[in-house]
This record gives structure tokens, C-alpha cells and sequence, in this order.
């Protein structure tokens, strides 16, 4: 190959596709390429929508043992880790199509360093509040993992739910998902302008990942049935009000089915 050659070759600066640079030896071309929406009707509430599936993500926050399995520590403290199961059969229906259209699948997990060296008191207090019995960190007795480690069983998704390779696993450390995790970059990155949220627990970890996700300037759909709370049942109304109200909309796997199918069906028409 010649210098001149050599010189006029350009290349792609960054990964993402979308909002990445192409660069020679003479210019750089920041202008992010233009793509063809791919629209997908939604039946959700309060208003439908029309959602561009190249600008669209789904988080899954927190479907982890220590929350959705026996022997977590969910179910040693006595909860009803069972109900925290209930999105598994939805979430499994929508992941094969949301992937088959290339909509990014972002795995929202708790997981702690092992040295809890940015683990202040409060969060302690979230999981041992009298100061005694199993907390962050510590071993459970019936698996021997350390509750929300990073790499533990306690932090790793249930079995039932397949990450594949192209999906993106992002650590959390704090109930919102956004809170000193790369979460934001990453999507920003791939130009994600809708978030689909689905895991547990609806009013906690799942409601104010979303709600700092609208704050943040995203337009957020919460997948009501892939989503679930041990939480007594008024604390999972409040928080699908709240959606509806102040942070988004609320939709379902079955609309979401449909939506896909309509543009599957688009596809194979053209």
C-alpha cells in the first residue's frame, strides 16, 4: 500500500457504531451516521407510543440469586423470594425477539467489591439494620456466597435467564442503577434515547433506576409484567402510578410481543 494510500484510509474511532468518529491522516468526521428509524408501535399507558428500536434498550435490573433463588438472602431473611421469580417466564418470551431486532439486552446487577470500600454505613443498614445477622459481604449459611459479591452466586442471574454474548453486564452499588456506574456512558454510547425495565424489586431498585433515567433525559417504559416486588402489593401500585404519572409509561411483554411481531412482519413485506 502506498503513503498516499495509507493516508486517505479512514477508520472508525470508537465502537459504537452510532456515535463514533471516522478519522484519516487529514480530518476527522464527528457527524453521527444517519440510520432509518425502525418504529415500533407500543400499546402502553398513559398514552401509546412510537418507539425507534435502533435508539432502544432493555435493563434488567437485579434478577440474582441473593433476590430470586433459594437459599439467597432474600430467602434467609424469610422473604418471599418466590414472587421476585414471576418476571423469568415473561422476560424469556422477549429476549430471543428483542435480540433478533437488535435491541441491546443490559444486565443491571448488585455487586460489590469485595472490599466494600465504597459501601458507606446506610447501605450497611439496608441489609443488617440491627447491626446483627448476615450483611453485605458476609457469607450465607446454607450456599457459603458472600451476599451481593461481585463474581458470587449471590450476584449472579438466575440460571433461567441466558446472557449471551453481545449482551452488556453492568455492576451496581446503590439502589439506582445510575448511581457511580458506567450505566449512563454506556447507553449514551450506543444512542439509546427509550429504556424498557424489567427485574426487581418493581418499587425499589427497578422504580428509581427508571426514575433517574427520566431525570437523566430518557424516555423510560416500564414492562409491568417482567417486573415484580415482595413488597406488599400497595407498594407495587404506588409504583406503577408513579410511572404513569410523573416517569414514563407502563407497557407488558405481551404489547411488547406484538409491537416486534408487527415489525417483523413489516420487514419480511418489504
Amino acid at each position: 500500500m502506498t503513503d498516499k494510500a495509507i493516508q486517505s484510509e479512514v477508520g472508525q474511532l470508537g465502537r459504537c457504531t452510532k456515535t463514533s468518529w471516522r478519522a484519516s491522516a487529514h480530518s476527522v468526521d464527528m457527524v453521527a451516521p444517519i440510520h432509518t428509524p425502525k418504529v415500533m408501535q407500543l400499546h402502553s399507558a398513559p398514552q401509546q407510543l412510537r418507539i425507534d428500536l435502533k435508539q432502544t434498550a432493555l435493563i434488567i435490573v437485579d434478577m440474582q440469586n441473593d433476590f430470586c433463588s433459594a437459599d439467597g438472602w432474600v430467602d434467609h431473611i424469610g422473604g418471599n423470594y418466590a414472587i421476585d421469580r414471576t418476571p423469568i417466564a415473561p422476560l424469556q418470551s422477549i429476549l430471543p425477539e428483542l435480540r433478533r431486532q437488535e435491541v441491546p439486552i443490559i444486565w443491571l446487577n448488585w455487586g460489590n467489591r469485595p472490599d466494600l470500600a465504597n459501601m458507606p454505613a446506610n447501605q450497611h443498614h439496608l441489609y443488617k439494620p440491627t447491626g446483627h445477622g448476615i450483611g453485605l459481604g458476609e457469607a450465607l449459611p446454607k450456599h457459603g456466597a458472600h451476599v451481593l459479591e461481585k463474581d458470587s452466586w449471590a450476584a449472579g442471574i438466575v440460571d433461567e435467564l441466558q446472557v449471551s454474548p453481545q449482551d452488556i453486564l453492568v455492576d451496581k452499588y446503590r439502589i439506582s442503577g445510575f448511581w457511580d456506574t458506567e450505566l449512563d456512558s454506556i447507553l449514551r454510547n450506543l444512542a439509546i434515547r427509550t429504556i424498557l425495565f424489567a427485574g426487581v424489586n418493581t418499587d425499589q431498585c427497578v422504580l428509581h433506576t427508571l426514575s433517574d433515567a427520566n431525570f437523566l433525559g430518557y424516555g423510560c417504559v416500564l414492562l409491568e409484567d417482567c417486573c415484580a416486588t415482595s413488597s406488599p402489593d400497595f407498594c407495587r401500585e404506588a409504583a406503577i402510578w408513579n410511572v404513569k404519572k410523573c416517569f414514563g409509561f407502563v407497557s407488558d411483554s405481551t404489547h411488547l410481543l406484538a409491537g416486534l411481531a408487527q415489525v417483523a412482519s413489516d420487514e419480511e413485506a418489504i
